[in-house]
């Protein structure tokens, strides 16, 4: 018999051979279908055929991988075979799970090592670019941000110049004002007249972003239009780009909300028109990120268009000719992340700043500024109609420019944009526009000595043109990694104040977010389980599916419009502030009440006993939202013998062990699984209705639920016997001044003496920390492995520049003193509690109250501290409220950051710089680390982030300023509310992979980290049924037999809309696998009772058991359905940081 040891590499290697064999017969197979097909196609399908080609090269790629794949995991699983051999044991899983603990390099199986990025010379990473660049803004004479260009007139000669004059009109969704106001004033006009103009000479082209507007205008349209819009779309003179609910801000946005404006978009598009978006265009979004392009990526684009990048880093791309370059992501080695991205050269979108260097001479070619309209040029010379007796001076001084221009990149194929803000709303716009731009075009044409080729575009004529032109050169383009924040458009005009701008709403963002995912998710296991039950396929009669899936409908497309520019990032109107809160509040209420109903549908033993009564819900929220600007308010309720039912609803794809809060009307309550009559650990604690004043009708009740997988649980309230519940006990110092405490029901004591000037400690078996008996402010940290590190909480004041340019809604622009320690007339009250499932240190100051709390609990929840603030600057003038940890990391100069919650990207303070350059945005988590410890700070809402000295880490929390900053919004930010913001601070060991790397180097987030983010942002939602006994029976709703593994992220299971039945649920939904890439080097003892992908490979079966799926397809991001793979086996690969998408049908 053959040795087991001799067996092996025959086992691998035959598996190899057959590999490569079926891959080259494939080729073989692949390579004479496109020959055969080359040969009977005419010539003008050869540009459709290179994409069809590109797209089966993405394919073979797939499959090349995917071998490489299936060999390591038999490699793999035949080591981990022989080891177990070997020893003797048993063979070990595809899972590492908690008992395995760590691999033998002490690092967890399946995690990411950080990495330098090395991309060989033609790669471009935006960190060293920005050390290189003196920032030193020296005037460029005509192009003030730039240098004089010069050109040879026989340039041209060989290679002529193509021209694609692209017209566009931005129009915002919102901004000086609200969405419906701008669409009744400006945007139907505008589309109504593109339905004509275009109409009027083929040779006529335009390119629309918004799908919001455009979906409205479409509503309002008959059926002759609609067909119209259609010839135009199918004869390519008008293109949908990007094909998003909105053109999203990409600093503040999550990647959720992200994705799903963009499906909103695509799938409007699919429905409605037919067609697909093929390039992106960010023309205003201020500052860019590599989120985006890879969600543009995988929703099937190929090629993006953007604008607001730092004055000094254009220039640097300009005069090394890579204004064009394939953005890379950071993480991944290999160029399938890759989107073609052009770079717009100047200082803005408009006319002036698109046809050349010169702004001068371009606006007088925006003929919508010919004397005697609305607008006029700046620069003092007007456009002139072009007639013959001039045609020949003014199309040589275009050329000119077109000419300059196109010196600037590598191929001879130049994109002109020709529009601005809400452009071609009146009729005779489009013909001064259009005909005195043909009349050029037809001289150039009649010039053949000119060289130059010009005509109206899309961008899908631009790209096909230049990806033409660059192969039959050879061309490739050079790599670029990185971001580009924090955007400057001119001087020290840092963008970074938008990071923080009407931080409200930035909150109420996420609310609406976490509320629409959880929503998602129970209505598509809700219709699951209903067509289960009626076993025929079918929705129950009297479940009200079609007017829930229209309140899903409306709370994504107000969760999309919010993404906008102009709305999440805190920079519109006051007016049109309030007409997106009020749609954000509309919306949560509206998903609660599908959230409920769905719920109740679950829950019933008795299906049949199940009605839908909106006057009279069956359950409500433990909290009620009162008004779009206010916070929400928890309702009490009314104890007594009888068991009042609370429902909790786990949205994550987790088992968790969580704190559910609720408030009641007694100060002693007992809490029982209802299903098992298990009492359940409980504390009371008071609510404190002043800093020292605790109510006497209400009492918050908080008890630990195990909840497992988007579980839905039940448990009895009631009231108990007196003195039987565990209250927490109350320690109170304020210096110099002891507060007077009013509070019967609870053990109160005060620091005295010496007690006074010892620091405060709380601990539980993870960590223990210490903070500042004077003002309860965290100083120290210790973990249960030894590792102490100050963390020195502080609060600081900006003020603004007194220059002329100040602070506003976009700017960032303190004072030259920097920040100032925050101090009040009189010290803080402190208040400790002391309780079995939490302990917590509050600090009351004037302007905000910050809390530090540490939870007695088992598991990650027990790890991290937990720190929110409630803020209130309303009395301040120009002021900006920071909070400052100030630790002992010997991080240097570099820190991290994430973008859009997506991925973690490096981060270096330059003292080259401006204070306010060195803020970025960060949508959730920030952190420095050393060779020994990472303190990360995980956030649960976006804000500004700097690390300006080594060690620190600050987040901008309220911004008051009472001026415009020039940028056109005409007001400064004075519409400030009482707002609340949240934090996990995690301080963790770095072990066995924790090696620092040079460069550029790729992090992420530990294992750990990621958790305790999803828990915060996914809390549990708390329902409540009536006080009645009538109640009847309910039973829990458990969908999953076990967790999925913690590196996999369930980010929506969406239900699609019916294809024959507009408006109605389909049995399609769109399942959303995010498998998060994790950090190596940060294991905790004990390990994390969950399990994690060693290998790509998962089963989604065996993921979602006792789930079964009927069909399951892999699809682009976007779920449309010419990227539907053929149906897919349960056998699925899901690679570390990618976002997988599928079209499922659940059983």
């Amino acid at each position: 018999m053959m040795k087991r040891s001799q067996l092996l590499p025959v086992l691998v290697g035959g598996v190899f051979c057959v590999a490569v064999m079926s891959l080259y017969r494939m080729l073989e197979l692949m390579q004479g279908a496109e020959l055969k097909q080359s040969r009977e196609k005419p010539a003008g399908q050869v540009d459709e055929d290179l994409s069809r080609l590109q797209l089966k090269i993405d394919k073979l790629e797939r499959l090349l991988n995917e071998n490489n794949r299936l060999v390591a995991t038999l490699r793999d699983s035949l080591l981990l075979r022989k080891a177990s051999w070997d020893k003797g044991g048993q063979g070990g899983g595809v899972n590492g799970s908690s008992n395995s603990a760590l691999s033998r390099a002490g690092t967890l199986p399946g995690c990411r090592l950080a990495e330098e990025i090395k991309d060989g010379k033609n790669g471009v990473q935006l960190l060293d670019v920005y050390d290189l660049l003196p920032f030193d803004n020296p005037d460029g004479g005509a192009w003030k941000q730039g240098f004089d260009i010069s050109y040879l007139d026989n340039q041209w000669d060989d290679q002529p110049l193509e021209v694609f004059v692209v017209p566009h009109s931005h129009n915002d969704p919102g901004w000086l004002k609200t969405f419906d106001s701008y669409y009744e004033d400006q945007t139907r006009h505008i589309l109504d007249n593109m339905l004509i103009k275009l109409s009027e000479d083929s040779r006529r082209k335009m390119i629309w972003a918004e799908i919001s507007y455009f979906s409205k205008w479409w509503s309002g349209i008959d059926e002759q239009k609609r067909g119209a819009v259609k010839r135009l779309l199918g004869a390519g003179q008008l293109e949908l780009v990007t094909g998003g609910w909105v053109m999203a801000d990409e600093a503040n946005s999550h990647y959720f909300a992200l994705l799903d404006q963009l499906m909103e978009g695509h799938q409007w598009m699919q429905r409605h028109l037919g067609v697909r978006p093929r390039s992106g265009w960010a023309i205003d979004p201020f500052g860019h990120s590599p989120s985006m392009t890879y969600l543009l990526k995988g929703a099937g684009l190929q090629d993006m268009v953007i604008q607001r990048v730092h004055y000094a880093v254009k220039k640097h791309f300009a005069q090394q000719q890579t204004l064009e370059f394939l953005w890379r992501q950071s993480w991944d080695s290999s160029p399938r992340s890759d989107i073609t991205c052009h770079m717009m050269p100047f200082y803005s979108y408009d006319v002036p700043h698109t046809c050349g260097p010169n702004p001068s001479v371009c606006c007088q070619f925006d003929f919508h500024r010919l004397p005697g309209r609305r607008v006029n040029c700046p620069w003092k010379i007007s456009p002139q109609p072009i007639t013959e007796q001039n045609i020949k001076e003014r199309a040589l001084l275009l050329l000119d420019q077109y000419r300059q221009k196109s010196r600037l990149f590598s191929s001879p194929v130049l994109l002109v944009p020709l529009g601005d803000d809400f452009r071609f709303m009146e009729s005779s716009e489009w013909d001064v526009q259009f005909n005195n731009y043909q009349k050029l075009f037809d001289y150039f044409d009649q010039h053949p000595e000119l060289h130059v080729k010009a005509r109206f575009g899309t961008l899908s004529d631009y790209f096909l043109s230049l990806h033409k032109r660059l192969s039959t050169a050879g061309t490739t383009l050079p790599t670029v990694r990185g971001d580009f924040f924090t955007y400057a458009d001119r001087d020290d005009h840092y963008w970074s104040g938008y990071f923080t701008s009407r931080p409200f709403y930035k909150r109420l963002d996420r609310t609406l977010e976490a509320t629409l995912r959880a929503t998602e998710i129970l209505f598509s296991l809700t219709l699951a389980e209903m067509r289960r039950f009626r076993d025929d396929g079918h929705l129950v009669a009297n479940f009200p599916a079609s007017d829930h899936f229209q309140r899903l409908t409306a709370g994504r497309r107000s969760l999309g419009l919010f993404q906008h520019h102009d709305a999440v990032t805190g920079t519109a109107r006051d007016p049109v502030v309030v007409d997106y809160g009020n749609r954000l509040f509309r919306s949560i209420l509206n998903l609660r009440q599908v959230l409920q109903s769905s719920a109740h549908w679950l829950l019933l033993l008795d299906k049949s006993q199940y009605n839908n009564d909106q006057s009279k819900p069956f359950m409500e929220m433990d909290d009620v939202m009162s008004a779009q600007d206010a916070l929400p308010q928890k309702t009490t309720l009314t104890l007594s013998e009888e068991p009042r039912s609370l429902v909790v609803f786990n949205p994550t794809e987790q088992l968790r062990t969580s704190v559910v809060s609720v408030i009641v009307d007694s100060p002693d309550a007992k809490v029982i699984d209802a299903e098992t009559g298990r009492p359940m650990t409980a504390q009371i604690s008071a609510v404190w209705v002043e800093p020292s004043r605790a109510s006497t009708e209400a009492f918050q009740l908080d008890f630990v639920a195990e909840l497992p997988p988007l579980s839905l649980v039940v448990y009895h309230v009631t009231k108990a016997s007196v003195g039987s519940s565990h209250r927490v006990h109350y320690t109170f110092s304020r210096h110099g001044n002891p507060p007077t405490v009013k509070s019967e029901h609870f053990q109160v004591s005060h620091l005295k003496g010496d007690e006074a000037d010892t620091p405060l400690s709380l601990g539980n078996k993870h960590v223990q920390i210490w903070s500042s008996s004077e003002t309860g402010l965290l100083q120290k940290l210790r973990l249960q492995s030894g590792l102490v590190r100050q963390v020195q909480v502080s609060f600081l004041w900006y003020g603004t520049s007194s220059a002329r340019d100040k602070s506003g809604a976009y700017l960032f622009l303190p004072g030259p003193e920097g920040a100032q320690l925050y101090s009040s007339s009189e010290p803080p009250l402190v208040r400790v509690s002391r309780g079995p499932i939490f302990s917590d240190i509050t600090s009351c100051f004037k302007h905000f109250t910050h809390k530090v709390r540490l939870y007695h609990l088992e598991g990650h929840a027990g790890r991290s501290l937990e720190i929110s603030n409630t803020v209130d600057i309303r009395s301040e003038v120009n002021r900006e409220l920071i909070m400052r940890l100030v630790s002992d990391v010997a991080n240097g100069n570099r820190f991290y950051t994430d973008l859009n919650s997506f991925q973690m990207q490096q981060r270096r303070t330059l003292a080259k710089l401006p204070l306010q350059a060195n803020f970025y945005p960060m949508s959730s988590a920030a952190f420095v680390q050393d060779s020994t410890s990472r303190l990360s700070l995980l956030s649960a809402q976006s804000q500004a982030v700097a690390a300006l000295r080594p060690g620190e880490l600050e987040v901008v929390l309220d911004r008051r300023l009472q001026q415009d900053d020039n940028r056109g919004l005409g007001q400064g930010v004075t519409d400030n509310k009482l707002t609340a913001s949240l934090y996990q601070l995690l301080l963790e060991d770095r072990g066995g992979g924790a090696q620092e790397v040079g460069g550029a180097s790729v992090e992420h987030l530990s294992l750990l980290a990621h958790l305790t983010s999803l828990s915060m942002c996914h809390p549990p939602i708390t329902m409540v049924a009536p006080s009645d006994s009538q109640l009847p029976k309910l039973r829990p709703f458990r969908p999953l037999h076990s967790s999925l593994p913690c590196d996999v992220h369930l980010l929506n299971l969406r239900t699609l809309e019916d294809a024959q039945e507009a408006g109605s649920p389909s049995q399609e939904v769109a399942l959303l696998l995010h498998r998060k890439g994790f950090d190596c080097s940060s294991a905790p003892p004990p390990s994390l009772q969950c399990t994690w992908s060693v290998h790509e490979e998962v089963n989604l079966d065996d993921l979602f058991s006792p789930l079964r799926f009927r069909s399951v397809r892999r699809s682009g991001l976007t779920l449309l359905r010419e990227h539907d793979q053929p149906e897919s086996a349960r056998q699925q690969q899901l690679r570390p940081m990618e976002i997988s998408a599928f079209r499922v049908e659940i059983d």
